[in-house]
């Protein structure tokens, strides 16, 4: 059986869990519980649990001491003497009401076949279960998963060294990290070309990560373990808000790869952050702030952030001045919409270098247009790696950005803008030049619903912006 048949039949088993009132968001989470200590069985890693508190003491029972057992389990997990055990099952609940539903759920978890799982790789398994359910727009999970090709592709282009340092300050379910992971893995066998002193580093010291949400901190501890990357401590991964003073414990990187949350400050409350130079209520710029301030001199960075992030006025001027004069931004990808969970969202990448001097680092900044004229991206059209490989040829073989390219002209789709140039755009980064054919066909517009959620988010970033501009006038602003 494929990868893709048992994703396909762990994802059915969510038909048991709405009947008990379970709702996709939950889904993921509550199977997670379930699988760590299945996989823990197929991995042989139960030493790491609790004597008792296995899958085969599970599966030894039924009916409401089943469901008993598992409830008090959890909470014993929680304490694990193991730190990253006690990490994954920390506050960790269960919604199922029915014993039945639980006995059902086990016992065809127990029935996958597990030796075609653990031959294709549990942790290739788990990142389908997690793709399946950021796919599902009911989950509301896709905000937490980054598209799988535009992660390889910034992944591919960046080139993630052994020994490095790779932080992610918004980690979601793990996905830049795993995929920086494998990338290591390609080009060393698998660690084997490593001294035992380098692979002990790649598994323990060189990916660390912060997630605010506790669920998705979970799924990307379980993520993270199954693709052998252990951290150390309660794992690579922890739960924390990058933005406040837990986001300063983080090391200073070699490559940071990212996707910040969109929205402003609701659902995260304001930076709390007194180390940055520019206080913003804007949670993208307030990342991006933290971005290039964890970079070591000569690290680098690919950064996903939504196009106000370019053209914002104010403080947002402010940010992009300093981190074109701290590093060298040399090139942004801009993005087609559709991509995302949020269907009228258009986002970029911008790819930087933390300069090795302490000023004027930026002499230009090569921009690739792949949204004008592109198709539009949904289930029907899937976005993939093929529609990033002319980007990825342009950007070149070397990871700083340094390689030879060609500029297009007003008809190609990457161009470069001085910084000079830039200045005289009062700074803004919003640079376009291809006309979208697309843009004036209205039966090619995304839905009407799409375009509120946009207009929405246009106008929070708006309120947010009065917001400071109140705080900053001494007025007191509604919460």
């Amino acid at each position: 059986m494929s990868t893709h048949n048992i994703v396909q039949k762990l994802w059915s088993l969510c038909d048991i869990l709405r009947d008990d009132g379970i709702t996709y968001h939950q889904y993921v989470t509550e199977l997670t519980l379930l699988l760590f200590l299945k996989m823990a069985q197929e991995t042989q890693t139960e030493h790491r649990l609790p004597a008792g508190w296995r899958w085969a003491d599970l599966t030894a029972r039924n009916g409401v001491d089943q469901l008993d057992h598992y409830r008090r389990g959890l909470l014993v997990l929680g304490g694990a003497p193991d730190p990253l055990v006690a990490a994954v099952y920390r506050d960790a609940g269960t919604s199922i009401k029915e014993p039945r539903h639980l006995a059902q759920l086990v016992a065809d978890i127990d029935a996958l076949d597990w030796y075609s799982a653990r031959t294709d790789g549990l942790g290739d398994l788990y990142e389908g279960l997690l793709e399946k359910n950021a796919n599902e727009t009911k989950s509301g999970a896709g905000q937490y998963f980054t598209p799988r090709p535009l992660i390889r592709a910034m992944v591919e282009v960046l080139k993630p060294q052994p020994g490095e340092v790779i932080q992610d300050p918004a980690a979601g379910t793990g996905g830049f990290l795993i995929a920086a992971d494998h990338y290591i893995k390609q080009q060393t066998d698998d660690l084997f070309t490593l001294t035992l002193a380098q692979q002990e580093f790649q598994r323990k010291r060189a990916f660390v990560g912060m997630e605010l949400v506790p669920d998705a901190q979970r799924l990307a501890l379980m993520n993270c373990m199954l693709h052998d990357i252990e951290g150390t401590g309660q794992g690579p991964v922890r739960v924390g808000s990058t933005l406040s003073a837990e986001g300063t414990e983080l090391r200073d990187a070699d490559l940071i790869l990212a996707n910040p949350p969109f929205g402003t400050k609701k659902g995260g409350g304001l930076p709390t952050r007194d180390d940055f130079s520019y206080p913003t209520s804007n949670k993208q710029f307030a990342f991006l702030q933290h971005i290039y301030r964890s970079l070591k001199p000569g690290g680098r960075a690919g950064v996903v952030l939504p196009d106000n992030v370019l053209f914002e006025a104010n403080v947002g001027k402010q940010i992009r001045a300093d981190l074109m004069d701290k590093c060298r931004l040399h090139t942004i990808l801009r993005l087609p919409t559709g991509i995302f969970y949020a269907q009228g969202v258009k986002t970029n990448v911008l790819f930087f270098e933390r300069g090795r001097t302490p000023t004027g680092n930026t002499d230009a900044v090569w921009v690739y247009d792949l949204r004008a004229n592109m198709p539009q991206f949904g289930k029907r059209t899937p976005f993939t790696l093929d529609h990033l490989r002319p980007f990825i040829d342009a950007y070149g073989e070397r990871a700083d950005g340094t390689s030879p390219r060609v500029d297009g002209g007003e008809a190609g789709r990457f161009r470069r803008f001085s910084r000079d140039e830039i200045a005289q755009r009062d700074d803004s980064l919003d640079l376009s030049w291809l006309k979208d054919d697309n843009a004036e066909d209205a039966a090619d517009l995304p839905e009407p619903a799409a375009l509120a959620q946009a207009a929405m988010q246009e106008l929070e970033h708006a309120m947010t912006e009065l917001d400071a501009i109140l705080a900053e006038l001494g007025a007191e602003v509604d919460g």
